[in-house]
């Protein structure tokens, strides 16, 4: 039996997903201008800018944003040392980036040209007019286009610049190179890459935290402009006590993560003295800030045995450590071993040995958790719901409770229910088999009464847990049958099969004669033992994509862990396992194998075969 799941790494992920990750995303130069501060407030994209807050955007983009902090006096008469721009315009006139008018102005409120813009930002690059070839303004305007400063920037000379405009022209300036011949963003903390700034490097450093919420109310400098919670927009009345945030004042936005693992503290590692890491549930999890790893060390007030709370920050690590929160913790999974012996010291805090059971259970989360009960053994594939207080861990049978419905084609609800957003689905069978699914993996599929074997719904009527029986074929183990050979006589049945799983080639010798033969098939268990072989249904691909091939006219779509195999061209009947990106239908002959063996939302081609034409 194959089990599978996904690992935590989305935790590590949900910041960057809630923040349109990445400098190539669209938007991300204005908001990687957010996240140094160089472009601040609500103004619409399309509004014009003044020479003030030009003034002010060059100063934030540069090595003396602090120095513009505290001026009090101004150099021109139209500009008063209480201006909210004072103390910038200084900086930029004391640096030669920008000048006044000859009768002693600065004209703040006047909108700014791209020529005049262009002067400034060549300026700041190092690059003196005197060394321009030609006059102003075709000669700045010849040299910000020849630097990549208006790469992207849609005024002309003599047009005034909006903050889109301006958006651009500080991005080209971040990537653009001195004078003197090195990258202009480096020198304010960037890191720039082919062209492009890593965005997620400048969130990272102008984000502030972890913090924990005390109460249902966060204590923050910003009133902010977007909340965000586990990834999805949210608001502040949605704040627990408890919960981890960060926050950037650049970017006015604080990002909210409800993740706590309740359960038995079994191992600190490397030691009790200096603990970096921390097991609970017979799980790892990293200690991410000092106030953990002195909670968990032997100054600390937790001890091995104790049941505890783990509260988790953006990348999944321990923030804080807290007694376990009476009726806190609710798992609910499908069983994958569970064993009866005697109690250990790790395992309770109780100084009396106790006969105790020890249950692992791959929980909605994809996670498979170790529990430490009383009571008797529980039978792998059975559906449970854990409950872990301080008075204890307490496992019960889950009662079914069944659903049917159609899963909308944005993969947004089933059937009258709307899925809640962090919905946690696992998809299991009768053996302790399980692998976590995304409702994208639903959308569109009709599920039977006996595809859902329970759901729970939140305190909006959404769905937020959902386990059921084996609906993606997902979790079966599919392989390459090489070689049958069939050595029965008489009625002593003897069949050896090869077959290749994940490129590694494995030998099977059986008593009993499966109708399968060579190709691809699915290896079915029970109880841990091998029930039977079915053969999966092939299929002649003409052309792949990264999602789904084309075969016949048809559209096939493709499992996540496909197996490709590319069969040995010296006539050999070797098989390699490669990418699915080095292969096509122009060089190879492709076969593929995919299962029509019932599964509401099977129909994947599980391997392909291809053979060098």
């Amino acid at each position: 039996m194959k089990t599978k799941r996904i690992t935590s790494a989305a935790l590590a992920l949900c910041l960057a997903l809630s923040l349109c990750v990445g400098a190539q995303a669209a938007g991300s130069r204005q908001e990687a201008l957010q996240a140094l501060g160089i472009l601040s407030g609500d103004d619409s994209l399309s509004s014009t800018v003044t020479r003030a807050q030009f003034a002010q955007m060059l100063t934030a983009a540069s090595p003396y944003k602090d120095a513009a902090e505290g001026y009090g006096v101004s150099l021109f008469k139209d500009l008063k040392g209480d201006h909210w721009a004072s103390g910038s315009v200084r900086v930029a006139i004391e640096q030669g980036w920008m000048t006044g008018y000859v009768d002693g102005t600065f004209r703040p409120d006047q909108a700014i040209t791209l020529e005049e813009g262009c002067a400034a930002l060549l300026k700041a690059l190092g690059y003196d007019p005197s060394d321009l070839k030609g006059a102003y303004p075709a000669a700045q305007l010849s040299k910000a286009s020849s630097v990549g400063l208006l790469d992207g920037v849609s005024a002309e000379q003599g047009a005034k610049l909006t903050r889109q405009d301006c958006v651009n022209l500080f991005y080209n300036l971040l990537t653009a190179k001195t004078s003197a011949g090195t990258v202009y963003g480096t020198a304010l903390g960037c890191t720039v890459t082919n062209g492009q700034v890593d965005y997620s490097a400048l969130v990272s450093a102008g984000t502030k935290g972890p913090y924990v919420a005390d109460s249902a109310a966060l204590s923050l400098p910003l009133t902010p402009t977007a909340v965000y919670c586990n990834g999805a927009l949210s608001s502040l009345a949605s704040v627990q006590q408890y919960d981890v945030y960060y926050y950037s004042a650049n970017m006015g936005t604080v990002w909210v993560y409800r993740s706590r693992v309740t359960g038995t503290l079994t191992g600190l590692s490397p030691s009790a003295a200096a603990p970096t890491a921390v097991t609970v549930a017979g799980v790892s999890y990293q200690l991410g800030t000092s106030e953990a790893a002195y909670q968990l060390s032997s100054q600390g007030s937790f001890r091995e045995g104790d049941l505890v709370t783990l509260l988790l920050g953006m990348n999944g690590e321990v923030v804080r450590v807290i007694d376990a929160l009476e009726n806190e913790a609710v798992y609910y999974g499908t069983v994958v071993s569970s064993a009866k012996g005697a109690s250990t010291s790790s395992t309770t805090s109780s100084s009396t040995a106790s006969a105790q059971v020890t249950t692992q259970v791959a929980c909605t989360d994809g996670v498979v958790h170790t529990f430490y009960h009383s009571g008797s053994a529980l039978s792998a594939g059975k559906l449970v719901t854990v409950s872990a207080t301080q008075s204890g861990t307490t496992v019960r049978s889950l009662s079914a409770k069944k659903l049917e419905g159609a899963v909308s084609k944005d993969g947004t609800g089933l059937g009258n229910y709307r899925f809640a957003d962090g919905v946690q689905i696992l998809d299991t069978d009768e053996n302790g088999g399980y692998v976590r699914i995304y409702p994208s993996r639903l959308a569109g599929v009709r599920l039977s009464g006996e595809d859902v074997r329970c759901y729970t719904l939140n305190a909006d009527g959404e769905i937020d847990r959902m386990l059921l029986r084996n609906v993606t074929g997902d979790i079966q183990s599919y392989v390459y049958i090489s070689r049958v050979e069939d050595n029965s006589m008489e009625m002593n049945v003897s069949v050896d099969y090869t077959y290749i799983l994940d490129g590694q080639a494995q030998s099977l010798h059986s008593s009993a004669k499966y109708p399968v033969s060579t190709g691809g098939a699915a290896l079915v268990y029970e109880k841990g033992s091998l029930k039977s072989i079915r053969q999966l249904t092939s299929v002649s691909l003409d052309s792949l994509s990264s999602l789904s091939a084309m075969g016949g006219g048809r559209e096939y779509k493709l499992a996540e862990d496909i197996q490709v195999l590319l069969r040995d061209s010296t006539g050999g009947q070797g098989y390699y396992l490669t990418e699915l990106s080095q292969v096509n239908g122009e060089d190879f002959k492709l076969t593929g194998w995919y299962d029509s063996l019932g599964f509401s939302a099977g129909g994947r081609v599980r391997i392909i075969v291809a053979s060098p034409k």
